[in-house]
């Protein structure tokens, strides 16, 4: 099965790359269907990264709650609208299966049960007309006997027919005949050429002759002239009866009205729809094409998404379902937070370096597993990112040394790569506001308190200022579409290490902030670029001092 290995949120490079490199770090060590994914598109300046490594973004998914597609049966067998029931009873007799889906020219049209072929069984009940009218074609007839043609007319043809045994006298097997209209009457009979001379004269539709035996060489030429079709069976009279009731074609058993499923529809939802109905099987459809089957076991422990958390460990950062699937692994330099819990033992690295990159790369080392140049470029570029090319306050002596060892392996100047990544990408000149805002933003909760901070990084504020109102009011929409207490959006000048911290509002306590206040709802923070290490303690300090908490 699928491990998906995912980032947070509006995901940034450090959570995109490391996602990407430690995916491919578990397929060479054991774990080959490792995939990584996240929760929206790379920014530019990740696309520029993942570009320059020659990699693929990683699959986009929004949610991993399970849907019927993940669950349901997609070999399927089927059958045909023109099947009879005998075709259909061996097929679900071989698959042990109770119904099956019925297609007409490839589309879907209904549902036959078990419960329903028994109906054509005994269709008719005692009645002793009705109970001999079967609709079907010779041709099928001829099959399920494994006999074959004396002569034939039109076999594919579909007709309504009413069996006719001649097992007495001709006397009373002529006056049975004149009963019906001869096109419809099939004649079954043994070696009798006192029951099949009538026959043939009258002109029925066909004359099945049992016990392998054949027709004299002149009632078979009266047949062809008659226009009578001759069937030999190997069986004897009682069973070639038997088998061509199950000639019945099963088209008036079909259950047209049925509920159907579209593979998208989360599994949550299918239960409610499933145990409501009696239907032994849920077409699972997409436009007019059948894509699989579900039953109601198929929805008593449905499997769950198996996923690696890499640079987060809080379910509120995590991909919408998360507290669903089976977490197997977190890898994260953040704080601990959340609450994510799980029913057996996992593998949790949390360290106190600048990047998650760093930690994947330091699984690379561990292991004595070289990286391509494009996946050490690709945990170059998320250190980068992450450590501003290691200036800021996060960067560890481990961040230093493990990209000192990717430098020769990337094979380019990373220097060079590091100018040309941070110039890329500016999220005030190429998003609109309600982007920006998203683009890497993480919600926190504290005491029971919600709230989020994004962060951008910039050469100068000269476009913050310009846009300043538009992103004050995209905070705003932020904090009241997600009910967060309040949004911070913090803008890093990459140049003079320093950044621009704008509110949707201030909170009980802000008046104990120990920054210069600019104007409202906006403050300056020198020597602040980074959101883990600087900004979130002191939010969270001033979230806990006695004039926030007495509010």
């Amino acid at each position: 099965m699928t491990v998906f290995v995912f980032g947070h949120r509006n995901p940034d490079t450090d959570a995109i790359c490391s996602a990407i490199a430690y995916a491919d770090f578990l397929r060479r060590t054991g774990v080959p269907d490792a995939v990584a994914a996240c929760c929206g598109p790379a920014n530019l300046r990740t696309e520029f990264a993942l570009k320059q490594a020659g990699l693929n973004p990683p699959r986009i998914i929004m949610d991993v709650r399970p849907e019927v597609e993940d669950i349901c049966r997609r070999d399927v067998v089927t059958a045909e609208q023109s099947d009879v029931f005998y075709e259909v009873y061996q097929k679900m007799h071989e698959h042990a299966l109770r119904a099956i889906p019925v297609l007409a020219q490839g589309k879907l049209v209904g549902i036959v049960s078990l419960l329903d072929l028994m109906e054509l069984v005994f269709q008719g009940g005692v009645d002793p007309i009705e109970s001999r009218q079967i609709n079907s074609s010779l041709d099928k007839i001829v099959s399920i006997l494994g006999a074959d043609f004396e002569f034939a007319v039109d076999p594919e043809r579909i007709d309504d027919l009413v069996v006719t045994v001649g097992a007495m006298s001709a006397e009373g097997f002529c006056q049975r005949l004149a009963m019906f209209p001869a096109h419809q009457i099939l004649v079954v009979s043994g070696d009798r050429p006192t029951i099949q001379l009538p026959a043939i004269e009258l002109g029925v539709r066909a004359l099945v002759v049992t016990g392998g035996y054949r027709l004299s060489s002149g009632l078979l030429q009266l047949a062809k002239s008659r226009g009578v079709t001759v069937i030999n069976s190997p069986y004897d009279t009682a069973a070639t009866t038997m088998r061509i009731k199950a000639a019945r074609t099963i088209d008036s058993v079909i259950q047209r009205d049925f509920l159907s499923l579209s593979p998208r529809t989360p599994i949550a939802r299918a239960k409610q729809q499933i145990l409501r109905s009696n239907q032994p099987i849920f077409p699972v459809v997409e436009g007019d094409r059948l894509v699989g089957v579900l039953s109601k076991t198929d929805l008593a422990n449905p499997a769950k998404a198996k996923l690696v958390l890499v640079d987060h460990n809080e379910l509120g950062q995590a991909v919408q379902g998360a507290d669903e699937a089976e977490i197997l692994e977190v890898l994260d330099h953040h704080r601990l937070g959340g609450s994510l819990q799980t029913n057996l033992p996992i593998r949790f690295v949390n360290e106190p370096v600048g990047s998650t990159c760093t930690l994947v790369a330091g699984k690379f080392r561990a292991a004595g597993i070289t990286p391509t140049p494009g996946i050490a470029l690709c945990m170059a570029s998320g250190m980068i990112s992450d450590t501003l090319f290691l200036r800021s306050p996060t960067t560890t002596e481990v961040d230093r040394a493990t990209l000192e060892w990717l430098r020769p392996l990337c094979k380019l100047d990373l220097d060079q790569y590091a100018n040309e990544f941070f110039e890329i990408g500016s999220a005030l000149r190429n998003c609109p506001a309600n982007d920006v805002v998203r683009e890497d933003c993480k919600r926190f909760e504290d005491n029971g308190v919600e709230f989020s901070i994004s962060q951008i990084e910039e050469i100068g504020f000269d476009l913050f200022w310009q846009r300043k109102a538009d992103l004050h009011r995209a905070l705003v929409e932020l904090a009241e579409k997600d009910r967060l207490a309040f949004s911070a959006l913090m803008v890093t000048d990459i140049a003079t290490d320093s950044s621009l911290l704008l509110m949707s509002r201030e909170p009980a306590g802000w008046e104990e902030m120990n920054h210069p206040h600019l104007e409202d709802n906006l403050y300056k923070l020198d020597s602040v670029v980074s959101r883990k290490k600087q900004l979130l303690p002191l939010i969270l300090s001033l979230l806990d001092s006695p004039s926030a908490t007495e509010s």
